[in-house]
């Protein structure tokens, strides 16, 4: 059974600015075959060994990540709302529902046959068992292997196991292509990093979710000297920020704080940083940079597009 885990760098965002499951692929036909039966279903997430009893067709999300994977694997036409972070895909069923502050009464009158949530706040796990409604508690990754695992249990308790399976190989093939071939411009040489959360200079460590996305390409994580009792999301100063001098920067407050290369450009004292003197800060869409869904190779690639760039600066 997969621990519980806390939500790392969105709810540090959040913050500032407002043992793995066994899910597997297995047999994929009997899983959906199973679910299309109306036969039970079992699924082992955080919260335990979860009885499907039936293909749900009225899903509520409460987990933009897994909002996204819903609609990836093909179960999106089976929920009916999910909450008022899930801007991605557009035809998402986007409601006022919490994620962050669930409220129990509205998921309940949502009437689903499927709750599907990244953490359980305020109890919301117990108050929705208490009425009968399955719940799917699938926490935020500490590795990709964990990344794998979710998307194929949510595919296993929505009847699409077959597509699950097919998403995650896309994904581990075009990650480890992108990583190889951007390894290979490197030629051996040691680049170091920043990855910005928010304009106050938060940052993640090596240790965090994001962190390992980066350690793929071997890069020096310049936050890492600077954790100390912040559980791998530090705000760093100015000065030691100056002081590191990275190679590279990756904005992943584009959205919320409104960052951009140009802007932090202009901050005192970065222009002298070989990263802003080379342009080799990179602008990353803020939800891609922070969810663990299906649109991970897109940071991937973006890190890689970065790598390639600073290697072949002289």
């Amino acid at each position: 059974m997969r621990p519980v885990r806390a939500l790392g760098a969105s709810l540090v965002i959040g913050a500032v600015a407002l043992a793995s499951a066994c899910g597997g692929s297995g047999d994929s036909g009997k899983d959906k075959a199973k679910a299309s039966g109306g036969a039970p279903v079992v699924v082992q997430a955080a919260n335990g060994s979860v009885t499907i009893p039936a293909t749900p067709q009225h899903i509520v999300s409460l987990s933009p990540t897994h909002t996204e994977t819903l609609f990836a694997i093909g179960a999106g036409k089976q929920v009916t709302a999910a909450d008022e972070l899930s801007n991605y895909p557009a035809d998402a069923p986007r409601t006022k529902l919490s994620g962050f502050k669930p409220n129990a009464e509205a998921i309940i009158a949502a009437k689903p046959d499927l709750v599907v949530l990244s953490n359980d706040m305020d109890g919301i796990v117990d108050a929705l068992a208490k009425v009968k409604i399955p719940v799917l508690l699938e926490p935020a990754a500490t590795k990709l292997d964990e990344v794998y695992d979710e998307i194929q249990d949510l595919g296993k308790a929505t009847g699409h196991s077959t597509e699950a399976a097919k998403l995650t190989e896309q994904m581990r093939t075009g990650i480890q292509q992108t990583v190889a071939s951007a390894s290979k411009a490197t030629g051996g040489r040691k680049l170091s990093y920043y990855h910005e959360l928010d304009n106050e200079l938060h940052s993640v460590t090596s240790k965090t979710f994001i962190g390992q996305v980066y350690g793929l390409f071997g890069l020096e994580n310049i936050a890492d000297g600077a954790d100390k009792a912040s559980g791998g999301y530090p705000q760093l100063s100015q000065e030691y920020l100056l002081r590191r001098d990275p190679n590279m920067i990756f904005l992943a407050d584009t959205k919320c704080c409104g960052q951009s290369p140009v802007a932090v450009g202009k901050r005192p004292g970065w222009s002298d940083l070989s990263a802003v003197k080379k342009q080799n800060t990179v602008a990353l869409d803020d939800d891609i940079a922070s969810r663990w869904g299906p649109r991970l190779p897109e940071f991937v690639k973006s890190i890689a597009a970065a790598v390639q760039k600073a290697s072949a600066a002289k």
